[in-house]
């Protein structure tokens, strides 16, 4: 089922430059009986470079105004058709898609600051393939409802007040209108797709919970390249931009980025040279294309410099067959896809336990996995961890012959009913019990080149301290209840 990865070839090869050392010599006069002092050329001091002070999610250069010593904050937002367009995604430092029931995708937008975020949603419930990615930077996780995976992982990993379950005092706009038309107030529009929350109401609800926000990162989250030698890294002239594979370059186009989350949501990019940056795009349920746009910044385009395609297994887990409750295999690591400048590189991916960070590095000569760390640009990321399955689908090209008013496959969404963690409730076994039977269980092919909802209630977490292994220094936390309230998705 799966069709050829397009790639055109648009290989430079890997330039070396040597600079020739000039060596100072002595210079002694000799114009006269008596020798005049031997005088030596100074040799000019190093510049010394300021420290390294980034921001922790983009690399860039920290402002006056940057919260030092603050968590990270994560929101996870409703990407569901009928919930489009969404608020405050302008905002996000990195912005990661990732599959959950039904074949939908899932927005969790992730701020450096919470105080900048303005108004984020519709604001949804808590998945575990989610969580896993910011467990070890311990942010501030923020969303309505849970799966009973994702709540045993915060009783696992004592997330308390950090892992908030009601949208940080979220609140319903019932009058608000979808792509569609459709609105709640008109019964066109189910309730889940109604809650949003904003900047003030995350604040109140850190100042009445009492929770310790205080954090100190060691490391960014990715391996920036350092914004204080002022350079960009050209993906054309990368480590490993000389090397090829059996499907092609290592580096070649990328212009135009197509990546397939399921038989039916797809997300795309466009880039822009003039401004660097790739314009983000959806597929919808009559075909089209359309523009990711952020509703409460005056419908602004999504767009980002960096776009980072992870490929993995992803399946349903074991016993949760009637709430399609996917399964991300994060254990393994495997291919994947830095794009930047027009340009997209096949990179290798590791994550292993929920502790550990991800990673990135380039590829060897023979395609395995470097121990050379990637270096991305700094600026704003999109991340999507994509299955494994649809790997053979990613397309990457020029623009040349690309029809991108060419409608597509027409997004639906399989039946399920939403997996609903009522409080308290436990899977009756530790979430590394549920990641040993869900391990294989799926198709474990990542070494290669990478209907309608129903849904129910959700609700809460428990008590936190600070993660092991975590590339942070950390500071501890409290706990969390409050239910969601939704009804049937339409």
């Amino acid at each position: 089922m799966k069709r050829v990865l397009l790639v055109i070839a648009a290989l430079l090869s890997l330039t070396v430059l040597l600079a020739a050392c000039k060596k100072s010599g002595d210079t002694i006069s000799t114009s006269t009986a008596e020798s005049a002092p031997e005088t030596v050329e100074a040799t000019p001091a190093p510049t010394e470079l300021p420290p390294y002070e980034a921001n922790v999610l983009t690399g860039e250069p920290k402002g006056a105004d940057y919260p030092e010593g603050q968590r990270i904050t994560a929101v996870m937002v409703n990407n569901i058709v009928a919930a489009r367009p969404q608020r405050g995604l302008s905002k996000a430092d990195i912005l990661f898609e990732i599959k959950v029931e039904g074949g939908i995708t899932r927005f969790m937008p992730v701020f450096t600051d919470y105080k900048t975020v303005g108004e984020v949603g519709p604001v949804r419930s808590g998945r575990d393939q989610f969580f896993r990615l910011i467990l070890p930077w311990q942010a501030l996780y923020v969303h309505e409802g849970q799966s009973v995976v994702m709540q045993q992982y915060a009783i696992d990993y004592d997330y308390g007040k950090l892992n908030n379950n009601d949208g940080a005092n979220g609140y319903r706009d019932y009058g608000r209108v979808n792509w569609a038309g459709k609105s709640y107030n008109a019964g066109s529009l189910a309730l889940e797709h109604t809650m949003y929350t904003n900047a003030d109401n995350i604040a109140n609800y850190i100042s009445s919970q009492n929770v310790d926000m205080n954090r100190t990162y060691n490391s960014t989250f990715f391996n920036f390249v350092d914004y204080r030698l002022g350079t960009t890294r050209d993906l054309s002239n990368s480590l490993d931009s000389a090397y090829s594979d059996k499907y092609g370059p290592v580096v070649s186009d990328g212009q135009y980025i197509e990546i397939e989350h399921s038989q039916s949501y797809k997300t795309r990019f466009i880039y822009d040279e003039s401004t660097n940056q790739y314009k983000m795009q959806q597929n919808y349920s009559d075909g089209q294309w359309r523009d990711t746009v952020d509703e409460a910044a005056d419908n602004k385009v999504l767009t980002f410099p960096n776009v980072i395609v992870l490929y993995t297994d992803i399946h349903t887990y074991p016993g949760h067959e009637k709430t399609d409750l996917q399964y991300v295999e994060y254990a393994w690591g495997g291919i994947g896809y830095y794009c930047y400048g027009g340009k997209c590189e096949k990179i290798y991916w590791q994550k292993g336990t929920p502790l550990e960070a991800l990673r990135l590095y380039y590829l060897n000569e023979d395609g395995t996995c470097s121990d050379t760390p990637l270096e991305v640009n700094i600026g704003k990321s999109y991340v999507a961890v994509t299955d494994v399955d649809f790997a053979g689908n990613f397309v990457h090209s020029t623009l040349d012959g690309v029809n991108l008013s060419t409608a597509t496959t027409q997004t639906y969404e399989k039946s399920y009913v939403e997996d609903d963690a009522k409080a308290g409730e436990t899977l009756g076994s530790s979430t590394d019990d549920l990641t040993a039977a869900a391990t294989g269980s799926g198709e474990a092919e990542t070494t290669e080149a990478p209907a309608q909802e129903t849904v129910t209630e959700e609700t809460p977490a428990q008590e936190e301290t600070p993660a092991e292994e975590a590339p942070v220094e950390e500071t501890p936390a409290e706990t969390t209840e409050a239910p969601a309230d939704e009804t049937p998705a339409e």
